[in-house]
């Protein structure tokens, strides 16, 4: 029996990285998926992002870790095809049960970048494409009086360390802050109809958003208390998606089923610094 037998878990940004992590661990604990993903390049953000290909592969090792899944390319930003592709899904897996709202970009804000629209991008990504996935999903919480909703933020919405005045790291920094705010308010209208809702905080965590070329050059370039801003306490570079999705896991299974309106940390002690 898994710990999350029954339960349907909607994930964003699931085509790889965390989002791929958090898929097949609650796959592996019961769970049936459905994943969402844009799929795309946007314009503005200087690192490759998923692909299709990218998503197909997360479907493959949920399925490998015996898990059912629906995955569909949908942009967070677009709360019509959210509310499309989550009825479609729960027709044929049943009505959702967690939410977990993962997508996200980092534009780095590198030289000759638009500020103003790197800035807006990652607003409308990492602060109304969390609040389009809660939308979408959150009527059959609230139909069943239960569930959970996890929030990704990161821990530059605990710090400030993460903005360096670029368009790209200050819309980051400022919408990671903005979902400890929603979170919150979400946990105190939600929490007497039996929702639990939380915001996990990782430091830097071993994915394609953090380890590729434009983030190297970023790092290479800047001046030494740029990096030194970001260093953990613990002596490791980064954490791995394991390793936040086993916090996910605790926040939506039973064995926190007492945890609600927490800020919690995975950060090797970033934040304590």
């Amino acid at each position: 029996m898994g710990a999350l037998d029954g339960k349907v878990a909607v994930i964003t940004g699931a085509a790889r990285g965390q989002g791929r992590s958090h898929a097949v661990a609650l796959a592996r604990a019961g769970a049936a998926v459905i994943a969402i993903d844009i799929c795309a390049q946007i314009p503005s953000v200087e690192y490759p992002m998923a692909t299709p290909d990218d998503l197909a592969e997360t479907v493959a090792q949920v399925r490998g870790a015996g898990g059912r899944i629906i995955a569909a390319e949908a942009d967070v930003r677009d709360l019509g095809a959210l509310r499309t592709v989550i009825s479609d899904a729960e027709s044929q897996l049943g009505s959702v049960d967690i939410i977990i709202a993962n997508a996200g970009i980092a534009p780095i804000g590198l030289p000759g970048q638009d500020s103003v629209t790197q800035f807006n991008d990652v607003i409308d990504v990492n602060l109304r494409g969390v609040y389009n996935t809660v939308k979408a999903a959150v009527g059959s919480l609230i139909a069943k009086g239960s569930g959970s909703i996890v929030l990704v933020s990161s821990t530059q919405g605990l710090k400030g360390t993460g903005g360096h005045g670029a368009g790209g790291g200050l819309g980051y920094a400022c919408a990671k802050h903005a979902l400890v705010g929603m979170m919150r308010s979400l946990a105190n209208w939600l929490g007497p109809q039996g929702i639990r809702v939380n915001s996990i905080h990782p430091t830097g965590v071993a994915t394609p958003m953090i380890q590729n070329a434009a983030m190297e050059g970023f790092f290479a370039a800047a001046d030494p208390s740029v990096f030194e801003s970001t260093k953990n306490l613990l002596p490791v570079p980064w954490v791995q998606p394991e390793d936040i999705s086993n916090a996910v896991l605790y926040l939506v299974s039973d064995t926190g089923r007492y945890v609600t309106g927490v800020a919690l940390p995975v950060d090797a002690g970033f934040s304590a610094r």
